[in-house]
C-alpha cells in the first residue's frame, strides 16, 4: 500500500488570520481617521502595501505588527482579541 504524501505548507502564504489582523487594522485606522497613505508614511512602506496588509494578500511580519500597533496607538494584545477562526 501506498503512503499518502504530506501535505505541503506554503508558509508565505496568508491565511485567515492574516485578513482578521488585517480587519483589526483597517477598522482602528478608520476609527482615527487616518488615510492608507498617512499610515504608510508613518510606517515607511507604499499605500499599496498598507492595502495588501489590511486585505490580507500579505502577511504582516512581528517586527512590522509592532510598528503598526505603535502608529495606531493601540497595544499588540489588541490585534489578537478573538480567534480568528472561530
Amino acid at each position: 500500500m501506498k503512503r499518502a504524501k504530506p501535505k505541503k505548507f506554503a508558509p508565505r502564504s496568508s491565511s485567515a488570520v492574516d485578513k482578521y489582523i488585517g480587519a483589526r487594522m483597517r477598522g482602528r485606522r478608520l476609527a482615527l481617521s487616518i488615510s492608507q497613505e498617512q499610515l504608510g508614511r508613518k510606517l515607511g512602506v507604499s499605500f499599496q502595501q498598507i492595502q495588501k496588509y489590511e486585505s490580507g494578500k500579505n502577511r504582516v511580519s512581528a517586527a512590522r505588527l509592532f510598528e503598526i500597533c505603535k502608529a495606531l496607538n493601540v497595544p499588540l494584545s489588541s490585534m489578537f482579541e478573538h480567534d480568528p477562526l472561530d
